[in-house]
C-alpha cells in the first residue's frame, strides 16, 4: 500500500460519493506494493493496460492507487494493491502475462479495463468476443470464485483526445468503442457481474483538455480521479460485505 496525500480534486470528488451514500510497451509491468497480505485488511487486484497502469500519469495519480487511497480512508483500513498491466496489451497479452505471473485466487476486490488495444491494433472483434469473456471468468477466479467481488470498467474513448482528433478517423474510433463496450457490458451482465461506465468522462477531454494527460492520448490524474468518484461506492460495498 501506498500512503500519499490525497490529490485535492480526489478528496472532493470521494467527498461528494460519499455523501450520496453510496513502462515500456513491450516490458510486463507487474506491480507488487510492499505488504504482506497476511497484515493487510483487504486485497486487490487491478487486470488491464495502459489505462490500468497510467501510462503518462504519476504512479500514484493511476486508477488503481487512487481507489487504493480512497478505500483506505473510508474502510480505515490497509489495502494490498497488486496491478498486472502493461501500455499496448490486447486481451490475449493480459491471458498471457496473468499465466506467467499466477496469481493467487484470494484477491477481496478485482477490476478488468481491456479492449483498447484490439480496437486500436484492428484485431478480430471475434479475439474480443472470445477473449474476453475467458478473461472474466478469470477475474472471477482471482477474486475467490465471487463474481460480486469483481468489476468491469468500460474503456475509454480516445477518439476525444487531441491524438484522436487529429488521427482523422474520430467517428470511426467512438463507434468501435462502442461496440466493445456493448460487449463487455453484455457479457458482465449475464453473468451476473457490475459493469461501471466511464466511456462518458473521457469523451469530455476536448471541451475540458484537463481531462487528457501531457502524452496527448491518455486519461489526466483528474480524469482518473472521476473514474474512481463512479467505482468507490461499488468497491466499498464489497470490501464491507465480508
Amino acid at each position: 500500500m501506498l500512503k500519499t496525500l490525497l490529490h485535492p480534486l480526489r478528496l472532493l470528488l470521494i467527498l461528494i460519493t460519499l455523501g450520496c451514500g453510496t513502462s515500456d510497451e513491450s516490458g510486463t509491468i507487474v506491480e507488487e506494493f510492499p505488504v504482506d497480505q497476511s497484515e493487510a485488511d483487504y486485497s486487490y487486484l487491478a487486470l488491464g493496460d495502459s489505462y490500468t497502469i497510467g501510462e503518462s500519469v504519476c504512479s500514484t495519480c493511476r486508477f488503481p492507487i487512487q481507489l487504493e487511497e480512497a478505500l483506505a480512508t473510508q474502510t480505515q483500513g490497509t489495502i494490498e494493491t497488486d496491478i498486472i498491466a502493461t501500455t499496448g496489451w490486447r486481451t490475449d497479452d493480459l491471458i498471457n502475462a496473468i499465466n506467467n505471473e499466477n496469481p493467487a485466487n484470494t484477491y477481496d476486490l478485482v477490476t478488468l479495463l481491456i479492449g483498447v488495444n484490439n480496437q486500436y491494433q484492428g484485431r478480430s472483434f471475434s479475439q474480443y468476443e472470445t477473449e474476453f469473456p475467458q478473461l472474466l471468468m478469470t477475474a472471477i477466479n482471482l477474486a475467490q470464485g465471487d463474481k460480486d467481488r469483481v468489476l468491469v470498467v468500460s474503456i475509454p474513448d480516445y477518439a476525444y483526445t487531441p491524438f484522436g482528433q487529429n488521427s482523422g478517423n474520430a467517428e470511426t474510433i467512438s463507434e468501435e468503442i462502442d461496440a466493445y463496450n456493448a460487449y463487455a457490458r453484455a457479457i458482465s451482465e449475464q453473468q451476473g457481474i457490475r459493469f461501471v461506465n466511464i466511456t462518458d468522462i473521457t469523451r469530455r477531454g476536448v471541451a475540458e483538455p484537463n481531462l487528457v494527460a501531457s502524452d496527448g492520448l491518455h486519461p489526466s490524474e483528474d480524469a482518473y480521479a472521476e473514474f474512481v468518484a463512479r467505482l468507490l461506492p461499488f468497491a466499498f460495498n464489497i470490501l464491507k460485505s465480508e
